[in-house]
């Protein structure tokens, strides 16, 4: 019997923390939007450059790797 109500007040403290995070959320007010302090130009971009490119990994083999690539299917002759 003490179980049962320990764990009805234990359950509880979730759902009282969720309504007073979502009661605080709403009371909140948005803060104000600052403008930009300086604008940004087309000059002050700095230029594109590309990624650099990463060595390929060596291929594995198998089924799936290039011997299978490099044998063509044997078709059958036509009738």
């Amino acid at each position: 019997m003490v179980e049962i109500i320990f764990l009805m007040l234990v359950l509880k403290l979730p759902i009282l923390y969720l309504i007073a995070v979502v009661w605080w959320a709403v009371r909140a007010e948005p803060n104000p939007e600052e403008p930009a302090l300086l604008p940004v130009t087309a000059d002050d971009e700095p230029p594109h450059r590309p990624r650099p490119l990463r060595p390929r990994r060596p291929s594995r083999g198998g089924p799936h790797g290039r011997e299978r690539a490099a044998r063509k299917p044997v078709r059958a002759p036509a009738r």
